[in-house]
């Protein structure tokens, strides 16, 4: 792993590089490089370089070097806090990188962008494109880009309220980002500093400040050691915090300062937060000027922006109030008391301690019937507030168990669909097949035809271990699934109709059989009763097969013959008992894993039978339209 020293050195280079290059394209490729470090460690020198990236794209236009300036100017925008033009920015990106980029490109796309989708409340969205991002893994895993999909997981659930959720998936992904350690990237970084972020978030929700002050420190310490400078105000600040909780005043001190000596503009909020909370450190050490100077400027800073923080100008309000009651600045003391009980006006967790503040004051000053007065509204605003709470358990209680709900269910279905699995299989190969197979064999043997003996030995032989094989399995690749078939198909054509079936199998150019998998040995019970039912006395049969693309979750299969169609089959049902009580039960429990496994993936379950006809009306065949879920494979590379 390069270390922060190695790097800072290598950028430095690449800067007097890139100030003596002239050529526009030799530029372009430093001025990337340099965009991806500063993107997460300097934001104004990232924005410089992606300038005049955007500038030197007009004339020499190039769809990689896109790519990278929209994902890292929709990350810079992030943030600035320019949720809606950081969104802009992914759409980009997400164009590009699904026509010509790689599945990992396509996911870390996703993942980055599922974080401004939460910052900007769309939490439905953050879901599809983390789950989106979670199966294109499954085919082409890799370690790290899971632990980011995890990471953004625990924030979503963090977002919903599900605290006991988020933290075993924070906790899950520091575990797996720190033990690959020795190849972490600068971003995977950045994602290890939001993992410590938010579990000081939830410990401190929790009420476990020291906990909370060690997650916030090591989140401080790892952007100091990388650089990571638009992270490290608010890291300082959160620490202050928990040391303030801790009562420990003289480090919250220290950090307050180093939040505030940042020269970091993008993080006003935290400045603000710093200046304010630092102002308060010295009030309480009776230094009164300095104090007001700073409450002062913080309140500067929260009015600056587009969306004024009330509740944290009621508290600063608040504390004002108390410094100038204790200075004997009654007046406007009570004018401070009354802007905090304004500014909490949406927050009763805030405004019952204004409430409180102002009790306190009054009863200072005798004015008892003042005092009572505020104490009841103290009264009312708290029993409010506390309404307010159990509202919200109730409410974070639901979202757990519809959650857990969820995943019980789709694991039901699972299970479900695995027990139907053995169950079909255990009746995919009708006793006919079998029986004429092994006949014909048998057959070739006592007529000496040794050479036809062997061959078609051999492939009865390997078909029945891959049924045995495959039973075992919940999913294969298309591409093993069509070889079963054709292995099927086959040794009807040889043995048990001697010739006198032709069958075809054809795939459309989309479909990549050998990475697509589907559902085990799910075609040939479609395939086995256009056989048994319709073929069976036709003098020349045939079976046509086509797989197609229906969408981005499903393959259309289309299994056509050419027999005597239902109506006759029905007919003759009635008078074989066999067939009756048969009706391929192959066919019918694969139905049933077809509508489990549609229903987990949220799909339709679609399989249709089509009579085929002729002119005048007569039966000329029947075609069966299969959808079949397309199941990601687990692929070791």
């Amino acid at each position: 792993m390069t270390t922060h020293l190695e790097q800072k050195s290598n950028i430095k280079l690449l800067e007097r590089q890139l100030e003596k290059q002239k050529d526009n394209r030799q530029r372009l490729v430093m001025l990337d490089q340099l965009a991806n470090h500063y993107t997460f460690t300097n934001v104004r020198e990232g924005q410089k370089c992606l300038a005049e990236i955007s500038e030197i794209l007009k004339d020499n236009p190039n769809p990689d070097f896109e790519l990278n300036y929209h994902k890292n100017t929709a990350l810079i925008e992030n943030q600035l806090y320019n949720y809606i033009l950081a969104e802009q920015h992914f759409l980009k990106s997400i164009a590009i990188v699904e026509e010509r980029g790689d599945i990992q490109q396509q996911v870390d796309t996703y993942i980055d962008y599922a974080g401004t989708c939460l910052n900007l409340d769309k939490r439905e969205m953050a879901k599809y494109y983390l789950e989106e991002a979670s199966k294109k893994l499954k085919a082409f895993p890799d370690r790290l880009l899971e632990t980011r999909i995890t990471c953004r997981l625990g924030f979503l659930s963090l977002h919903v309220s599900n605290n006991t959720r988020a933290i075993e998936l924070l906790l899950e992904a520091e575990k797996n980002i720190t033990a690959a350690e020795h190849r972490l990237t600068l971003k995977d970084y950045y994602f290890l500093a939001l993992i410590y972020s938010g579990l000081g978030n939830i410990y401190e929700h929790n009420g476990n400040t020291e906990k909370s002050v060690n997650a916030y420190l090591k989140g401080a310490n790892l952007c100091e050691t990388i650089g990571m400078r638009t992270r490290m105000s608010w890291h300082y600040l959160n620490v202050g915090k928990g040391y303030m909780s801790l009562d420990e005043h003289d480090s919250a001190e220290a950090f307050f300062s180093k939040a505030i000596q940042i020269q970091d503009d993008i993080s006003q909020d935290a400045r603000a937060g710093a200046y304010a909370n630092l102002g308060y450190c010295y009030y309480l050490k009776e230094k009164y000027e300095p104090a007001l100077e700073l409450f002062s400027k913080a309140e500067n800073l929260y009015i600056e922006r587009r969306s004024v923080n009330r509740t944290n100008l009621s508290m600063i309000e608040c504390w004002k109030a108390q410094l100038f009651t204790d200075i004997k600045k009654y007046k406007k003391a009570e004018k401070a008391f009354l802007s905090a009980f304004n500014y909490a006006d949406d927050n009763l967790n805030q405004l019952s301690n204004v409430c409180q503040s102002i009790a306190d004051y009054h009863a200072e000053m005798n004015n008892y019937k003042s005092a009572y007065d505020y104490l009841q509204l103290y009264n009312e605003i708290k029993e409010q507030h506390y309404t307010q709470i159990n509202k919200r358990g109730v409410t974070e209680m639901r979202i757990k168990y519809e959650a857990e709900k969820s995943e019980q269910e789709a694991e039901m279905l699972r299970l479900q669909a695995t027990g139907l699995q053995l169950k079909a299989l255990r009746a995919q190969m009708n006793p006919h097949f079998m029986y004429n197979a092994l006949n014909s064999i048998q057959n070739f043997i006592t007529s000496n035809q040794t050479d036809f003996a062997t061959k078609y030995l051999a492939k009865f032989a390997k078909l029945m271990r891959q049924s045995l094989e495959y039973s075992d399995l919940e999913t294969i690749s298309l591409e093993k699934e069509l070889e079963f078939l054709g292995d099927y198909l086959f040794l009807n054509q040889k043995l048990r109709f001697e010739n006198t079936l032709n069958y075809s199998i054809n795939m459309s150019e989309d479909i990549e059989e050998d990475i697509m998998g589907v559902p085990t040995m799910i075609i040939q019970p479609y395939v086995e009763n256009a056989i048994e039912h319709g073929l069976r006395t036709v003098e020349k049969g045939l079976v046509k097969i086509d797989f197609s693309i229906a969408d981005e979750d499903t393959i259309l299969c289309v299994i056509e013959d050419n027999g005597v169609g239902r109506k006759v089959v029905k007919e003759r049902q009635k008078k074989d008992g066999y067939h009756l009580t048969h009706k391929s039960r192959g066919t019918l429990i694969t139905e049933q894993r077809l509508r489990i496994l549609h229903k987990s993936n949220k799909k339709g379950f679609h399989v249709q039978t089509i009579d085929l006809l002729k002119a005048n009306g007569e039966a000329k065949g029947t075609r069966v339209e299969v959808r079949i879920p397309i199941i990601d494979l687990q692929i070791n590379i």
